[in-house]
């Protein structure tokens, strides 16, 4: 009876694996249409997709990365200048895509456009910390896939949400983990609708990479920059030197965690854009593998213990 589930087992891993490496057919007619693409994810994504034959709409926020990205790929990628978070911008843009694709349709939305914001303990934000990143990263996002998604039906073709393993867990204060909660509930919300359409929802999660998003220095530059309008009471509770040891701590953890290779994250973009059976969810990163999704499934005490582990002892947290 072991061994005959051990087969059973192997066959089930085997046809499971064959299934998963299935591909559509007939690339070079196929659009594409992603967002965040002057650097990063985005950027690499437009490029590798460019060399494989899709027709790829990229869209830039700033002109001059509209210009590098033209000046690397081929004829058949356009680029345009979006706004994520102006809705005549993305109305104006869903047109112009239109107008692109025509009967065709759009067969891959990919909403990578994203930013980090303030990641700073809770109690030294105020609501305007909490804007942009849910802007971007939520609205910005839904507000693209909203007008978009007319094209997509009629390809039945592929949504591609880029979330993060910040949609998992929230490992530090401000309103990035916030937004990306919300695109995670909002991606399955958008996968169980658009089944009968036959079009296909994913969502990624990636671990920590090496990207614009997570350069430290402008992140302790935004957090120094609040640090230095809080109040005396607050700066007695967490001490005069809690920003650099923080930073210490912080250089231990991209040391065992930082992935730097971002092709792996647009090899997720691929299987989800090009697999027959693409997955709901991808996870990419060492790190989002071994740590954080299997401690997202962990009972919230185990949570709390290893992720406080991380944070820096406060000089005096009764002062008031």
């Amino acid at each position: 009876m072991f061994f005959l589930l051990l087969t059973l087992l192997i066959l089930c891993g085997f046809l499971w694996n064959y299934k998963g490496q299935l591909k559509i057919t007939d690339i070079t007619d196929k659009y594409i249409f992603i967002t965040g693409c002057d650097t990063g994810f985005g950027n690499l994504a437009a490029r590798t997709f460019d060399k494989k034959g899709f027709h790829v709409i990229a869209a830039c926020l700033t002109k001059s990365g509209s210009s590098a990205l033209k000046a690397e790929t081929s004829e058949r990628l356009h680029t345009v200048l979006l706004d994520v978070t102006d809705a005549e911008n993305v109305k104006r843009t869903a047109q112009w895509v239109k107008n692109q694709v025509g009967e065709k349709g759009l067969w891959g939305l990919i909403n990578n456009a994203g930013v980090l914001g303030v990641l700073a303990p809770t109690d030294w934000l105020t609501v305007e910390d909490y804007r942009e990143p849910i802007e971007v990263n939520l609205f910005g996002l839904i507000s693209v896939t909203l007008n978009m998604l007319p094209l997509v039906k009629k390809a039945r073709g592929r949504v591609i949400n880029v979330s993060s393993i910040g949609g998992r867990l929230a490992f530090v204060g401000g309103g990035y983990s916030p937004s990306k909660y919300a695109v995670e509930g909002f991606n399955d919300s958008l996968r169980r609708d658009m089944k009968a359409f036959g079009v296909h929802v994913s969502c990624i999660e990636p671990g920590l990479f090496k990207t614009e998003l997570s350069d430290p220095v402008k992140t302790t530059e935004k957090k120094l920059a609040i640090w230095k309008h809080l109040s005396p009471d607050v700066k007695q509770q967490y001490g005069e030197d809690y920003i650099e040891k923080s930073l210490d701590k912080l250089k231990g953890t991209t040391t065992s965690f930082l992935n730097m290779d971002l092709s792996l994250v647009v090899e997720c973009m691929d299987h989800a854009l090009t697999s027959l059976f693409p997955k709901t969810r991808y996870t990419p990163g060492k790190d989002a593998k071994t740590f954080w999704i299997p401690l997202s499934h962990m009972p919230a005490v185990l949570q709390d213990f290893l992720l406080l582990k991380q944070k820096v002892e406060l000089a005096n947290p009764k002062a008031v």
